[in-house]
C-alpha cells in the first residue's frame, strides 16, 4: 500500500482514533451482559485465522463486529475524503474487502458473523444479537447455562 503524507496535526487526531472499546461497543456489551449473557472481547474466532471478533460467543459460535462508519465504508454514513483521496478509497475498499473474506473464513469453519454499525442503536442492536446467539445455542444444540460465574 502506498505511502501516506499528513501533516502533524493529522497524525495526531488519526492517532487517538480508538479501534477497541468505543462508546458504541461498550454499550452492545453491557447490554448483552445485562441480558445474561456471557462471552469474550476481542479474540480470533478461528485459530489460524488472523482476524479478531469484537465479541465472541464460543459455544454458539457466533462473532460479533462492530463497524466504524467511516473505517468500513458505511452505506449510509460513510464521507470520503477528499486530501489523498485515492489512498483512502483503497484503504475504506480495502477494509471492505476483508470483512467480506473475514465473514466467508468464519463461515467455513461453521461460525456466523453479525456486523452492527457503529450508527446503529445499541439496544437494537443487542436484540438482534440476543436473537441470533438463542437461535444458533438451539440449532447447534450448545448449552444454555445461567449463572454469574458460567461463560455461555
Amino acid at each position: 500500500m502506498e505511502t501516506l503524507e499528513t501533516t502533524a496535526v493529522v497524525r495526531r487526531r488519526m492517532s487517538r482514533q480508538k479501534n477497541r472499546n468505543t462508546g458504541v461497543e461498550v454499550a452492545l456489551r453491557k447490554l448483552l451482559h445485562g441480558s445474561g449473557l456471557r462471552y469474550r472481547i476481542h479474540r480470533r474466532p478461528v485459530k489460524g485465522v488472523r482476524r479478531e471478533a469484537d465479541i465472541v460467543f464460543g459455544p454458539a459460535r457466533v462473532a460479533v463486529f462492530v463497524d466504524g462508519c467511516f473505517w468500513h465504508g458505511c452505506p449510509e454514513h460513510a464521507t470520503w475524503p477528499r486530501n489523498n483521496a485515492d489512498f483512502w478509497r483503497k484503504k475504506i475498499e480495502g477494509n471492505r474487502s476483508r470483512d467480506l473474506d473475514t465473514d466467508a473464513r468464519l463461515s467455513d469453519a461453521g461460525w456466523l458473523s453479525v456486523r452492527i454499525w457503529e450508527h446503529d442503536d445499541p439496544a437494537e442492536a443487542a436484540e438482534r444479537v440476543i436473537a441470533t446467539v438463542a437461535e444458533r445455542r438451539e440449532a447447534l444444540g450448545a448449552p444454555v447455562r445461567n449463572g454469574r460465574s458460567e461463560v455461555i
